[in-house]
């Protein structure tokens, strides 16, 4: 195994990504994909790394995401989630789908089928090609609607077929949480992978879009109640959905300023400079200002690497009052961690770096 310098004694041939990049200090905050649509199936387990190949559906499904993600720049997110006994129906297969409802958002809409297993595909398919805006109608299934839009959906990957590190520490948050949420209003789900594996156990908060990462037993009470010292919870925050990388940075340190009451502002973020060099600096300022989603989806990812940002978040507070923030974010080094986490402790781990950021200036404007 490759070593990685500074790890505890006890974690010295670690071969769990999550647990050396825990040890390193690696913050997880900028992490989370940014979301416009999830798609939410249930496909009962196992999970094999082919499924996404091998199951009709899925693959089917795939396909129309690829093509509102690389020909539209529209951001889809499917999540295959487990069935469970408590919640599922046997014939049947639940749909879940969110949207994103505007620009400045503190939920995201929800629309839940409970459709017969082999009307499932074609469900998926046409929600999804109506946002490839081809006609087509979901009509049929309005009879099999949910009307669910007041409970929150937890998700906990343990998709051990990806990285292990997601089934081995994963599987106990989820039954924790199980046991543990009486609220009649929360449901707990066990679902694929969606990125981050490095901070595992990862679990994403729906509908307000939160991503959290290196969770442990002993938070799981104040996550779920959302009470508390909310700042206890700063280093678990992966980010918002609602935010490219730089925006889900300045986002909780909002967040941080303001408390739990931030989860439930309509909020926006705006990404307005970036610190870069090179080709970079001279295209990135002409470039963003073009309203077409693809180039700004595209220059995103490719300014990801950015030394730096500025960021305006605007949000409603309690009163409906519109307020703003000004956050200025710069480079803080970088640490080694882990990529993937390994099959055995004899295996070479590879490792990458990880940029971190701080905060330098946060600025209320009036």
């Amino acid at each position: 195994m490759q070593l990685i310098d500074n790890l505890p004694d006890n974690l010295a041939d670690c071969r769990y990504c999550s647990q050396v990049s825990k040890a390193k200090g690696v913050d997880p905050i900028g992490s989370a994909p940014k979301v416009d649509y999830w798609m939410l199936v249930e496909v009962a387990q196992p999970w094999p790394l082919a499924m996404f190949a091998e199951n009709p559906m899925i693959g089917q499904m795939f396909s129309l995401v690829k093509q509102l993600v690389f020909r539209r720049g529209v951001m889809v997110r499917p999540i295959a989630i487990a069935p469970d006994p408590e919640y599922s129906t046997p014939g049947f297969t639940r749909i879940i789908y969110y949207r994103r409802p505007a620009q400045q958002f503190a939920k995201y809409l929800k629309e839940e089928y409970v459709v017969p297993e082999d009307q499932a595909n074609a469900l998926v398919l046409g929600l999804l090609n109506r946002l490839l805006g081809k006609e087509t109608t979901v009509t049929p299934f309005h009879s099999y609607q949910q009307d669910t839009q007041h409970l929150r959906e937890m998700l906990v990957c343990t998709h051990t077929q990806v990285d292990l590190a997601c089934g081995r520490f994963g599987t106990p948050i989820y039954r924790q949480l199980r046991q543990q949420s009486d609220q009649s209003n929360l449901r707990i789900w066990q679902s694929t992978h969606f990125g981050g594996h490095q901070f595992a156990p990862t679990l994403i908060d729906l509908p307000t879009g939160q991503f959290w990462g290196h969770l442990e037993l002993e938070d799981l009470p104040q996550l779920i109640q959302r009470n508390g010292d909310h700042r206890q919870l700063k280093q678990l925050y992966r980010g918002w959905s609602g935010g490219t990388k730089f925006e889900q940075i300045a986002e909780r340190a909002v967040w941080m300023e303001i408390g739990w009451d931030w989860l439930t502002y309509p909020k926006k973020a705006r990404t307005y400079q970036k610190k870069l060099t090179g080709i970079q600096r001279l295209l990135y300022p002409l470039l963003r200002y073009i309203p077409i989603k693809l180039l700004q989806l595209w220059l995103d990812r490719w300014t990801r690497n950015a030394t730096g940002a500025k960021v305006e978040m605007v949000y409603k507070n309690r009163h409906h009052t519109q307020e703003r923030y000004q956050v200025t974010i710069a480079e803080a080094g970088k640490l080694i961690t882990a990529t993937n986490s390994v099959k055995t402790p004899k295996d070479s781990i590879e490792t990458s770096e990880a940029q971190q950021y701080q905060i330098t200036q946060l600025k209320k404007i009036d």
